[in-house]
């Protein structure tokens, strides 16, 4: 479809404006809406941006103003308004991709990978909150008799939510992303919604639309979707757990499935899984600082901190079969990799783009990921896990960002400039936070001296 084609279809459904969207350091998106008749100058780069306004772009305010340059093949006609059209962007800067465009690094890692033969495959699990503000101003779930202790699987609770569920359902069907469960999570007020997996670009494009669509729709009901990985302190976070696989760039086959008699490890993939797994877990550390990137999510990051008596989130650097305790789980099925340290509120790109490229390096270099935990990993304390010589996630935010800030692999996935601007603003956000004095603070040293 060249241009001039999108404009007459465009017209044709109603559209009149679209959006040439991109996200900054948060995966949030930012962008400018342009005419239907002003879609050649924006396909042309037309759609300038001063990045030094924006969290996370790395430019001066004397800098040239990047473009957007649109993905014609990204275009959502957005469902809570049909007059608007959503496309996914790539930043330039003079005529050339910008270094430190979140897409764009994601792009880099994905030409290496076809390099080496690979497609990229990537689902995501979205969990999210539906909530809205309550008498005292505080957030609480859309329903009111969403108070269960357990309220995992909830029906009574999940129909007291469909007519938002549904709607968002609805539309994630008709763009044919391919819908195949949703049921009420772990912490009342919080879903989960199951589509497809695509190539990692397609997978990390629609998660940044699908916060956008869940917010939109959500609003119309007079509530909103939080994307805060930890939002209650007594209930499970929400994460955003990556099922990955490589297939062959000739044959499309997943290179991860292997039969019984090849399996290393029994756990259902093949070497060259195993060697990925390898990488990840390298580099895991560093990772987190990407895929659980705020000081909110190091609070998911625990054993405990649910009433359901679980956060059934991953604490330590390792991987294992059907377990939900490791940071990676070979889920029964077999053939794929699922990252559970991944949050809600991850910027996709980045996240999918240390993760592939730790990978890559596990296959690079053979790395052999070690036997896998089958056992419950919470019930082993820190001297033992220690002893076992297995490192735990980092448990702060600053920690993890020390942790990027000192990989030589993550320098080279993100580039000088976003690793820089990545480094800094999380250092910078961790300093706010921890100058803040907290109501847990007032309320346990107020009065406790006299």
């Amino acid at each position: 479809m060249n241009i001039e084609q999108l404009k007459q279809r465009c017209l044709e459904q109603g559209i009149k404006y679209g959006m040439a969207s991109y996200v900054d350091i948060h995966g949030a998106s930012k962008g400018k809406f342009v005419p239907v008749g002003h879609f050649k100058q924006m396909f042309a780069g037309s759609e300038l941006f001063t990045g030094a306004a924006l969290d996370g772009v790395p430019q001066d305010i004397a800098d040239d103003e990047v473009a957007a340059m649109p993905d014609m093949a990204s275009m959502q006609q957005c469902q809570w308004n049909p007059e608007l059209a959503w496309f996914a962007s790539d930043l330039y800067l003079q005529g050339e991709p910008f270094e430190a465009c979140s897409r764009t690094i994601l792009k880099r890692q994905l030409a290496k990978a076809a390099a080496m033969g690979f497609t990229f495959n990537l689902g995501i699990e979205t969990e999210f909150f539906i909530l809205r503000k309550g008498a005292d101003g505080r957030p609480v779930p859309f329903s009111e008799r969403d108070t269960l202790g357990k309220p995992c699987y909830d029906i009574p609770s999940m129909m007291d939510n469909i007519v938002i569920i549904d709607e968002l359902v609805q539309a994630l069907t008709d763009m044919g992303w391919g819908v195949y469960s949703f049921d009420h999570e772990d912490a009342n007020g919080q879903f989960e919604i199951d589509f497809n997996y695509a190539d990692a670009l397609t997978m990390a494009d629609r998660l940044v639309y699908f916060r956008l669509l869940a917010n939109e729709i959500a609003r119309k009901h007079g509530a909103f979707a939080s994307f805060m990985p930890k939002p209650f302190a007594d209930r499970t976070g929400s994460g955003a757990h990556y099922n990955m696989s490589l297939a062959s760039v000739d044959t499309g086959q997943n290179l991860f499935a292997v039969s019984p008699d090849a399996d290393r490890y029994d756990c259902g993939v093949s070497e060259l899984a195993y060697q990925f797994i390898g990488g990840v877990l390298r580099h895991a550390k560093a990772i987190s600082a990407v895929v659980a990137p705020t000081v909110n999510s190091y609070k998911r990051l625990v054993r405990q901190g649910s009433m359901s008596g679980s956060t059934w989130a991953p604490v330590f650097c390792c991987y294992g079969n059907n377990n939900r305790t490791n940071m990676l789980r070979i889920p029964s099925a077999g053939a794929r990799v699922e990252c559970r340290a991944p949050d809600i509120a991850c910027n996709p790109y980045l996240g999918a783009a240390l993760m592939l490229a730790a990978g890559l390096e596990g296959i690079e270099q053979g790395i052999d990921p070690g036997q896998p935990h089958r056992e419950n990993m919470y019930h082993y304390s820190d001297a033992e896990i220690a002893k076992a010589g297995i490192q735990c996630l980092p448990k702060t935010l600053a920690e993890a960002t020390e942790a990027i800030a000192a990989d030589e692999l993550a320098y080279q996935v993100l580039g000088p400039a976003m690793h820089k601007a990545f480094v800094d603003f999380k250092r910078a956000e961790w300093d706010s936070y921890h100058n803040i004095v907290s109501d847990w603070e007032v309320a346990r040293y107020l009065r406790l001296f006299g």
